[in-house]
């Protein structure tokens, strides 16, 4: 599998690993993946316009994450970022209804899957630019240094970002401001259809930056939950010591292709088949039972969260869509239509 022999693993001083906190990691995972699915069926029915990027195959970075951080903590996403705004907390209707175009959606149908933000739950927007996201993120950071405040800003991106100047520009940014901000390569190993591999001059592109600006190199297994977390974890806690910025890549993989427009053909024969031998979901199961939890607990939670897509899935089918009259609004700082000099 492509990068993985050159995966660092992390081992902390203090494993926060309980068995609680085990449990909800993998609620976070199998929550993601059902939600996601449901949307994926959803748009077959004709139930969701538009395109939009799914994470089948990554829950286990954005769990990992999640679980890591406090209240207060930022989340700065992408187009790709249904996982991580579901990891924080929005509920699967709020989603859902966004995705669907109605009212009950968590921006009342007008942001549409790209554009998923939720202030209340720290998920500080999804951004379909490519690379936007991270100056802002600094600067979500650089208030919280100013103000002595303890919140950490974590910015999301994947491996084509990496040759984005505001990648660069930012990561120089954060290193000489030593801002409390992490910076989170989701590598997938393709672009929009292009290997990353095939377009830039080293094997890992955003670990093998971080000597420029002074930061660890850290790549690290994307498809385990834990070592996520413990590797999310430390850069929470450097972050907010003082210590400044990190970068971390997450070697993954998505099981679809860019986007729903997308058959993903390019892909070697194979390749698919390999990764999902060791799919992040399937292999924390197996660690939670091996680890002695009851297989009653695990069901559990799987029963509990497709129960939960149902509703959701219901509830936002007989939600009205969107009114007209609020095409208008949100649009300029006064939350009307008028210009304003």
């Amino acid at each position: 599998m492509t990068g993985r022999a050159q995966l660092k693993s992390v081992t902390p001083r203090n494993d926060e690993l309980t068995e609680a906190k085990r449990l909800e990691l993998y609620r976070l995972q199998v929550e993601i993946r059902d939600c996601e699915q449901r949307a994926y069926d959803l748009f077959l029915q004709g139930l969701v316009k538009g395109t939009s990027h799914l994470s089948l195959g990554q829950e286990a970075v954005a769990a990992g994450f999640a679980g890591a951080m406090e209240k207060g903590d930022l989340s700065f996403c992408t187009y790709r970022g249904h996982a991580h705004t579901l990891a924080r907390g929005v509920p699967m209707e709020k989603v859902l209804g966004e995705l669907m175009q109605r009212d009950n959606g968590l921006m009342r149908g007008k942001g549409g899957s790209m554009h998923l933000t939720s202030v209340d739950h720290g998920v500080m927007g999804s951004y379909a630019i490519i690379g936007a996201h991270l100056p802002i993120a600094c600067g979500a950071a650089w208030r919280a240094q100013y103000k002595g405040q303890k919140d950490v800003s974590v910015c999301f991106f994947g491996d084509g970002t990496t040759n984005i100047g505001a990648f660069h520009e930012a990561l120089n940014f954060a290193a000489v401001w030593k801002l409390p901000v992490i910076f989170v390569c989701e590598n997938n190993l393709y672009m929009e259809y292009t290997p990353i591999g095939e377009v830039t001059a080293v094997p890992h592109p955003a670990a093998d930056r971080a000597g420029a600006y002074g930061l660890e190199r850290i790549v690290i297994d994307g498809n385990d939950a834990d070592e996520v977390f413990r590797t999310a974890r430390a850069a929470f806690d450097k972050a907010r010591a003082g210590g400044g910025p990190s970068l971390i890549e997450c070697m993954t993989y998505r099981y679809s292709g860019h986007s729903r427009a997308d058959p993903a053909k390019y892909r070697p024969t194979g390749e698919l088949e390999e990764w999902m031998k060791r799919d992040p979901i399937q292999l924390y199961r197996s660690r939670l039972l091996a680890a002695g939890i009851g297989e009653g607990a695990v069901k559990a939670i799987e029963q509990d969260s497709k129960r939960k897509v149902d509703a959701a899935t219901e509830t936002c089918k007989a939600a009205p869509a969107s009114p007209a009259e609020i095409l208008a609004t949100d649009v300029y700082a006064d939350g009307g239509w008028a210009w304003r000099n």
